[in-house]
């Protein structure tokens, strides 16, 4: 399993796949893979010809920095439990490879979704973060 860090470089590693016709599935994590995670890889793996595990905290979706610098990061550890649950790619991107400089669009939620469940326990960037 290759770890890649750029979107372009996961599009070039996916070419011959898409020019073939071949189905890819992207598993999206924020890293500190479980059994959960796992069973969506293998999932994937039993479905699709190309199976792809993204691993990226994303900081958006964080209202306290004291939280974001909390959340567990072990690349090592999660791309070992990826490649052995059948991943053929892990992306694990920068901060600055999806978010470069100048960057300004963000997708908005807006009723119910907006201050219920995980948002109202994390504040409203949590959902615009995902939704990003």
């Amino acid at each position: 399993m290759r770890t890649l860090r750029t979107v372009a470089s996961v599009r070039t590693a996916l070419r011959p796949s898409r020019r073939e016709e071949r189905s890819v599935a992207l598993v999206p994590t924020m890293g500190a893979l479980h059994d959960g995670h796992l069973s969506l890889i293998r999932q994937a793996r039993a479905e699709y010809d190309e199976v792809v595990v993204s691993s990226f905290v994303n900081p958006t979706q964080f209202g306290d920095p004291v939280d974001l610098a909390a959340y567990p990061r072990d690349e090592a550890r999660d791309a070992g439990l990826a490649a052995e649950a059948g991943a053929d790619l892990l992306f694990a991107p920068t901060v600055e490879e999806l978010y470069p400089a100048g960057f300004v669009t963000h997708v908005g939620l807006e009723g119910p979704l907006a201050s219920t469940l995980e948002a109202a326990h994390r504040g409203p960037e949590h959902f615009r973060g995902v939704a990003t």
